[in-house]
């Protein structure tokens, strides 16, 4: 059935990654009335990105009923490096054959001219937690999201810190080791995402194991099972010494940036999402994952802080960046009627 129109206005969120994209048509209440997945299909460019992005909102749209008539704005969030302002991905990284690309403006003339926001996809999905999600009672937020490296958004009283230079909330590139650091994907040294990210978390793994430590991973391994965070996290989950340790190891890491931007934020709250929370609150290991963090936080920050900041898991899971960029939209749409 067609929602009504009591719900509206309505919005179209789009988070684009490098292997997925979702899509959702959410509410003025952020609840979401549809939702597609398709593929990035990174390798074949642009167009067929574009091509894919276009008919999966094709497909909400007919799963509500709606026209894009029905719909006050779109939100599209994808990885930096990227200029805000512009609308442009600079050098995504995950989006190697999207550099350069003006997709704000793109989508937007697609639509004939269908109010059309970018934001960072970090950003909307800490965006989309204070909106309805484990931050909604709270007016700051730092958000964390853990995959293969680090994301950061920071929230202040509906703003999203996206700095001059649209590099504002890139945290996961703190510098928390001077000397001899270990060098980050990003070319730099030293910074939290080469010490925590899900792939130098694999990396520091497959150092130990090289240097002989003893591990259930090592016959899986030779059982021709791939090393990832899930794989270790499972043989921790058995018990195993290594695996338990370099997890640890990984939340003392967050620990030490968490305290460093509680001391620069001064938050109501921080939160952590994404692929590498080692089963957040709903196992064993991930509650033991959070309270290492917690332990380091309080170790090193200044009392009072530490004593009123609260330090959780996020709550929406993957559907965090798509609902927040549609927030981001209803929020620019908001701006826009006041001016």
């Amino acid at each position: 059935m067609k929602p009504t129109k009591d719900n509206g206005p309505y919005f179209v969120g789009i988070d684009i990654g490098g292997t997925n994209v979702k899509v959702g048509i959410v509410d003025d209440s952020g609840q979401t009335l549809a939702f597609c997945q398709t593929k990035t299909e990174v390798d074949k460019g642009v167009d067929a990105g574009l091509k894919n992005i276009y008919q999966a909102i094709d497909d909400v749209l007919s799963d509500c009923q709606f026209t894009m008539d029905d719909i006050k704005a779109i939100g599209i969030a994808t990885p930096g490096t990227m200029d805000i302002p512009g609308g442009k991905l600079v050098d995504p990284p995950n989006l190697p054959t999207w550099k350069g690309f003006p997709i704000r403006q793109v989508v937007c003339d697609h639509y004939s001219g269908k109010m059309t926001i970018f934001q960072n996809d970090a950003n909307a999905a800490a965006y989309g937690e204070y909106w309805i999600g484990g931050a909604q009672d709270v007016r700051s937020l730092v958000f964390w999201t853990l995959g293969t490296g680090i994301g950061c958004g920071i929230i202040i009283d509906d703003m999203i810190i996206e700095g001059r230079h649209s590099h504002g909330g890139e945290c996961g590139h703190i510098i928390i080791q001077m000397t001899n650091g270990r060098l980050c994907d990003s070319g730099q040294y030293g910074t939290l995402e080469a010490y925590a990210g899900g792939k130098s978390f694999v990396r520091r793994c497959q150092e130990e194991l090289d240097a002989g430590r003893s591990s259930l991973l090592v016959e899986e391994l030779k059982a021709g099972n791939e090393l990832t965070p899930l794989l270790i996290a499972r043989a921790a989950e058995q018990g195993d010494e290594l695996s338990n340790e370099l997890i640890m190891d990984s939340a003392m890491y967050l620990g030490v940036g968490t305290t460093t931007l509680m001391h620069t934020i001064d938050p109501d709250m921080v939160l952590f999402g994404g692929a590498v929370t080692f089963g957040g609150k709903d196992s064993e290991l991930g509650q033991r994952f959070m309270t290492r963090i917690r332990e380091e936080v309080k170790h090193r920050a200044f009392r009072v802080p530490y004593e009123n900041t609260i330090i959780d898991f996020a709550v929406l899971g993957s559907d965090a960046g798509y609902i927040g960029v549609a927030g981001c939209a209803r929020l620019a749409s908001l701006k826009a009627e006041t001016n």
